[in-house]
Parts: structure tokens; C-alpha cells; sequence
């Protein structure tokens, strides 16, 4: 089973909200909430491609030194294995806004169970509810 590299943060803003975003109509998982990131491309760190997702899909700067690692997943779908770090960062330049279709929204780490996340998510959401 081929192994997906797959960077995630959690931006959590100045009232200790964190920001996920609804996978668009047309993509697999369409519907379910996710924290922002995307594939590690050949060549990238987990951070690089964080730092780049993020320009690509909320149009926001970060540098590697405002992500912290937190925690990750590892999770077995039907057609891949994803390995997901998941880093924290509350230092970006810009706005978050939607460049890719997708829905965005800041909850509470303890409202994250309310919305349907895809299954690999689905463990870090205590983990950043004890942290936070």
C-alpha cells in the first residue's frame, strides 16, 4: 500500500479558535471539515510544503519558525497509508480566505466533534483540545 505524506496545521487565532476548511464538491471526501494543508511534493520538508499550501489555499504567509510540530496521524484508507504531521501556528501574515472553493470556518477545538472530519482527523482533535 503506498504511503501519502501529507502536511496539516492548526491555526488557531488570538481567541484560541482553530480554522478548518470544507473539502469542496468534486474532490474525494467532499463535504467533510479538515485542518488546511496539503501533499508534501518530492523534494519539500513537511514545513516547506505547509508554508507553501498555505499561500496556495488561504493566501496567508508563514515562516517554518511559527510552526510548531504537535502531533500526527497515521491512518489506513482502502487505497493509500497517510502519515499526516499535524503542526500548530498562531503567527501568519494576512487574512485567511478561501482560494480554492473550500468552506472556511473558526471553531473551538471542543466544537471540532460537531463537524464530520475525515477518519484520520478525527484522533488529533483531543489531543489539540488537551493542548489548547
Amino acid at each position: 500500500m503506498k504511503t501519502v505524506l501529507v502536511s496539516a496545521v492548526a491555526l488557531i487565532d488570538i481567541d484560541g479558535r482553530v480554522l478548518i476548511a470544507q473539502r469542496p464538491e468534486g474532490k474525494s471526501m467532499a463535504g467533510l471539515w479538515e485542518f488546511p494543508g496539503g501533499k508534501v511534493e518530492q523534494g519539500e520538508t513537511p514545513e516547506v510544503a505547509l508554508i507553501r499550501e498555505l499561500q496556495e489555499e488561504l493566501g496567508i504567509d508563514t515562516w517554518a519558525s511559527c510552526l510548531a510540530p504537535l502531533t500526527f496521524a497515521s491512518h489506513s484508507y482502502d487505497t493509500f497509508h497517510l502519515l499526516m504531521p499535524l503542526f500548530a501556528c498562531r503567527k501568519w501574515n494576512g487574512t485567511p480566505m478561501s482560494r480554492e472553493g473550500q468552506t472556511l470556518k473558526w471553531v473551538r477545538p471542543q466544537e471540532m466533534k460537531d463537524y464530520p472530519m475525515p477518519a484520520a482527523d478525527i484522533p488529533l482533535i483531543p489531543i489539540l483540545r488537551d493542548w489548547l
